[in-house]
């Protein structure tokens, strides 16, 4: 039975849209990022799960610590259990800020990411105006990981365009500011190196851009921990790297501490045509078609659930139903989406459900309040997202 039939099956009887996620593919994934991790701990990246109950899984199965994608998110998961959270982004939520100052658990439990000083100064006001005393708060510094060659005007800039902080004087100041302002301290240090995690294996010129990334990044790692040990004194004990499309090279990388990873669950269709890993797609949403206004044509309702990013097809949701494509004058619908027959397909009938997979991972369990789990043909469980929960984090 192929993958298709055996989610429709396994889902008869429930209406659409809805979102599912195949158990035993996830768990084949999770087992597998840990795998190309080779012993360095992995944490895993909650805004490519956003479900509770998936990021508990994973942890169950090997994951250290979660990377939240805000402070209130991750106030939100220590409040539920959850330790060891590193947020991903620097915040400048006050309201959050005065919650995390006030919660000697959350003080303890929570790393907050900065790379300016105005972030800092902020975190600092919040643990003036608390009501108690508690443990130091732990910052972790986000070191720009792009890639420049070129010299003056005709420098290339090949990566994100993430943090201020390059150079090893620029982190060591940083540094030095946190550790000098009263009840924070600095934990540790990230590098996300996002033209290797984050491009698929698409063309020569992306994979050459990665073989010169790898080791420009080490070097600089190397650089940035020299001195920050200088200026504060000691190692820092977190040093994260990598992300789904990297675990290899970041987790070999001088002084890595740990990975993180979390689209690697899930299998979205930005993650098709890397080489570093096998592809196994494991979450998806069903639609269910309503209108046949042709032969060869079948409209199904809603799925336009675009991933952010730059405009264009990549961003667009993938049809999982074999020989069935969206059409390029209407793409993914705000309430319904044509499809278009091509070679090898079948026909869809009134009432037939069709398959797709986000163009990214987590974004989305946005567009729904639960997902149900399937092992094999059947619904082994339904869980909430983090919108079924009432949480939007951004």
């Amino acid at each position: 039975m192929r993958l298709t039939d055996r989610l429709s099956r396994a889902t008869a009887g429930l209406p659409g849209p809805l979102a599912v996620v195949d158990l035993d593919t996830f768990d084949v994934n999770a087992a597998d990022l840990l795998r190309r991790a080779a012993g360095t701990p992995a944490r895993v990246a909650a805004k490519s799960v956003r479900v509770r109950a998936l990021l508990d899984r994973a942890l169950g199965a090997g994951f250290t610590g979660v990377m939240a994608f805000s402070l209130a998110e991750a106030l939100w998961l220590v409040g539920g259990g959850t330790r060891d959270v590193l947020v991903g982004y620097p915040t400048v939520d006050t309201d959050a800020l005065a919650r995390w100052a006030a919660d000697p658990v959350a003080r303890r439990e929570i790393t907050l990411m900065a790379d300016d000083v105005a972030q800092v100064a902020l975190a600092s006001a919040a643990l003036r105006d608390a009501p108690a005393a508690g443990p130091a708060g732990s910052v972790c510094l986000d070191v720009d990981c792009s890639l420049r060659l070129g010299v003056g005007r005709w420098r290339a800039h090949l990566g994100t365009r993430r943090s201020p902080l390059r150079t090893a004087a620029q982190v060591a100041d940083l540094a030095a500011a946190v550790e000098t302002t009263e009840g924070l301290r600095v934990r540790g240090l990230m590098f996300y190196e996002a033209q290797v995690a984050g491009l698929p294996d698409a063309s020569p010129a992306v994979r050459a851009v990665k073989r010169l990334s790898v080791p420009d990044v080490d070097r600089r790692r190397r650089d940035v921990l020299a001195a920050v040990r200088t200026a504060v004194g000691r190692d820092v004990e977190l040093v994260n790297a990598g992300g789904t499309g990297s675990l290899e090279s970041s987790a070999a990388g001088t002084g890595v501490t740990e990975v993180s990873a979390g689209s690697g669950l899930f299998v979205p269709g930005t993650f098709d045509h890397y080489r570093s890993f096998e592809a196994r797609p494991a979450a998806f949403f069903g639609l269910d078609v309503v209108r046949t206004p042709g032969p060869g044509w079948a409209t199904a309702f809603g799925g336009g659930y675009v991933a952010s990013g730059p405009a264009g097809p990549s961003r667009l949701p993938r049809v999982a139903t074999p020989g069935w494509a969206l059409t390029r004058r209407e793409g993914a619908g705000e309430v319904q989406t044509p499809l278009r027959l091509r070679r090898g397909g079948r026909d869809l009938r009134v009432g037939d459900r069709v398959w797709f997979r986000h163009a990214k991972a987590g974004e989305l369990m946005e567009r729904f309040a639960a997902v149900h789990l399937v092992r094999g043909d059947e619904v082994v469980g339904t869980v909430p997202t983090y919108r079924g929960e009432g949480q939007a984090f951004g």
